[in-house]
């Protein structure tokens, strides 16, 4: 049977490639290039608009669990960050350019998924919402028409990159948080206490783009401007962003007073990226102020910050179980549109999409990880979230269920992935 899948970015190549390769003949609609976004700059699928990293690899962090579950559910993306991946410590961090490529020329190659460019403006049944939180306005009126409640809406930003060449590289050091990855994987910053005030009397003045009703849109608060944490005190980046925890910097022996990491963007190293630091801030403003932090005062930007608008679904308001049309049980949605947050997450959520529509289409119901699993805690939030606050949610472990009995803290993680790991086994054997 001929299923369609409308969107072609993380969500959406996921979803397609796993009903591919369960026996279904896939149209992958991507309206770019003949419709473009704020955001997006390449034609190509998968292209990655903001970070270009994936977060944590590591087994006891939130997203390197759910990595591994996608893993074992057969995730197509991921190996293309594995080709793709440069140093960044203990993060999935991967060249932009490398990583759309692997991905659009893998997924265009499977004989069974058809690209097609065109702005999609109706829902497909059988198929796969995907369009993520730049949706176009069109397909978001029928979206808001058939589901009956509107989506709401929030910015989100995007940090600047700078190039190689243009730091004072005598002024930063090489050091990954703890030593982590390869040890020496980012380019830190070190500010004394004076350089950190300055810089944040500089940031809190400085001009920013104002779009409309900007400031009545609720953040997403793990995305925060950088601008707008200096706004909620004086130590929150020092404790946020440009934590100098575990970056103690070898000429003195000490932690500074805070620290910018940068983090490479590409293999060659020639692009870096201003980690944490997303912002609405103007570009002359961008060059003024962040030209005050150390061993960049010189810096040429590749990349400035920007805002672009995202839009995503008020999930447990609007979609059943699986995230599926409510009216329609071979209609899904999947990715940033649904109100999960990150890179996995939304790639995590179309690969689950399309298992799913392939056993509804084999008449078996929808089967979902238990709520012990990150995948299965990230949906159990989408599904039972109290709809008058529901907000964008990264992976995390207070989205498991909690351990029976009491475990001492520096042992909790590891009971909780230990716990995940065999009980997603067994779920996964029952598909």
């Amino acid at each position: 049977m001929t299923v369609t899948v409308v969107g072609g970015g993380l969500a959406g190549c996921e979803a397609a490639w796993a009903l591919a390769e369960r026996g279904h003949d896939v149209v992958l609609v991507e309206m770019r290039p003949a419709t473009r976004t704020a955001a997006h700059q390449s034609d190509r699928l998968a292209e990655l608009v903001c970070s270009n990293s994936f977060k944590s690899i590591e087994l006891e962090n939130a997203h390197g669990l759910l990595k591994a579950e996608l893993r074992d559910l057969g995730s197509v993306l991921l190996p293309c960050a594995d080709v793709a991946r440069v140093p960044g410590g203990s993060a999935l961090a991967v060249d932009r350019e490398v990583f759309s490529r692997e991905v659009h020329a893998r997924v265009t190659a499977h004989p069974r998924i058809a690209l097609v460019r065109e702005e999609r403006v109706d829902l497909p049944s059988p198929g796969v919402v995907a369009t993520g939180p730049l949706t176009s306005d069109a397909l978001a009126a029928v979206i808001a028409a058939r589901l009956g409640t509107g989506a709401l809406a929030f910015y989100d930003a995007i940090a600047p990159i700078v190039s190689a060449e243009s730091l004072e590289h005598e002024r930063l050091y090489a050091l990954s948080r703890y030593g982590k990855g390869g040890g020496d994987d980012y380019l830190n910053a070190p500010l004394d206490r004076e350089a950190y005030e300055a810089f944040l009397d500089a940031l809190t003045v400085a001009d920013q783009h104002q779009g409309h009703d900007f400031d009545q849109v609720p953040y997403f608060e793990g995305c925060l401007p950088v601008e707008e944490m200096a706004r909620r005190g004086r130590e929150t980046l020092r404790f946020g962003p440009m934590k100098p925890v575990g970056l103690p910097d070898p000429r003195t022996g000490r932690e500074p007073w805070a620290v910018l990491q940068l983090r490479r963007e590409d293999r060659a190293g020639q692009m870096w990226n201003l980690v944490g630091f997303q912002t609405r801030l103007r570009i002359p403003e961008q060059q003024r102020v962040f030209r005050m932090l150390p061993g960049l005062e010189r810096a040429e930007f590749l990349r400035f910050g920007s805002i672009h608008r995202n839009a995503y679904l008020n999930s447990p308001a609007s979609l059943g179980p699986g995230l599926v049309a409510r009216d329609d049980d071979t209609l899904f949605f999947a990715g940033q549109l649904t109100g999960v947050e990150g890179y996995t997450e939304s790639l995590g959520t179309g690969l689950l999409a399309g298992i799913n529509l392939a056993r509804r289409l084999a008449g078996r119901p929808v089967a979902v990880p238990p709520p012990t699993t990150m995948l299965g805690g990230l949906y159990r939030y989408l599904r039972e979230a109290d709809p008058r606050h529901f907000q964008p949610m990264n992976a995390n472990f207070g989205l498991l269920d909690p351990l029976e009995g009491r475990v001492k803290k520096d042992q909790r993680k590891a009971r909780l992935v230990a716990r995940a790991r065999e009980e997603f086994a067994t779920w996964r054997g029952s598909l």
